[in-house]
This record gives C-alpha cells, sequence and structure tokens, in this order.
C-alpha cells in the first residue's frame, strides 16, 4: 500500500529542512493535535495517537538534504514513512512524504483512510514551518 502526500513548498533550505527532519524531536511539532505521546530514544522515537496503537518508528536511511527514511521498528507491521527533499532556492525546499506498507489486504482497508489523513496532516504542518 502506497500513499503519497502533497507536495508543499517550505520556507526552509534544502538543508535546513532535512536538519530539521533528521532532528527526531522536530517530529512532534509536526504531529496531529490528538497525539498524547510523544518519545525520542536515539535513532527512533515511539508516538500514540487516540484510538491508535503506539508505533514506534526507527531512522533507516537518509541521503544528505534529500532523503530521510523511517520505518516501522516492529517485523509485525512492515512500513516506511518516506521524505523527499527538493530544493526550489536559497530560502524554500518542496517537500513529499510517501507513506510504504506492506498490508493484507483487510488490514489495508482498515488503516487507508486514518493513515491517509495522518499523511496529510504532517505535511500540513510541514507547511506552516
Amino acid at each position: 500500500m502506497n500513499i503519497s502526500g502533497t507536495k508543499v513548498v517550505v520556507n526552509k533550505s534544502q538543508k535546513e529542512t532535512f536538519k530539521f527532519l533528521s532532528d527526531l524531536k522536530n517530529f512532534e511539532q509536526l504531529m496531529p493535535i490528538s497525539i498524547h505521546k510523544f518519545e525520542v530514544d536515539g535513532d527512533s522515537f515511539i508516538f500514540g495517537l487516540k484510538g491508535m496503537p503506539e508505533i514506534r518508528l526507527v531512522l533507516k536511511e537518509s541521503t544528505e538534504f534529500s532523503n530521510i527514511t523511517l520505518g516501522a521498528a516492529s517485523s509485525k507491521l512492515s512500513f516506511e514513512l518516506v521524505a523527499n527533499i527538493d530544493e526550489i532556492d536559497e530560502a524554500s525546499s518542496k517537500v513529499q512524504l510517501d507513506f510504504n506498507g506492506e498490508f493484507n489486504m483487510m488490514m489495508a482497508m482498515m488503516v487507508k483512510k486514518p493513515l491517509t489523513n495522518f499523511i496529510e496532516t504532517l505535511t500540513d504542518n510541514l507547511e506552516k514551518l
């Protein structure tokens, strides 16, 4: 299952945006208002939203200034959250968040709408930076 967020303009250079997203503590600023838990632990963070199970994301890989890939810490659910960062000019960049997950058909049907809303919220909050 793939969900691509809208490409948004962030009023930060590509380098600043990359550094912002590389610091996992900053993801708390992007989370929905329904968040009830957010804890960073080294190269991972765990978050909980009301009515959803807690999820731990681990920094899997990054390509300097252009890409950050977070993945599920649990082997029970295999998915990635990928941030692609493109330079527009010295003061702005374009970011697109992509969710890629391997779910069975039933699970995909249950999580598609909440995940789409989650990606949209992260994207909207990125655009406001």
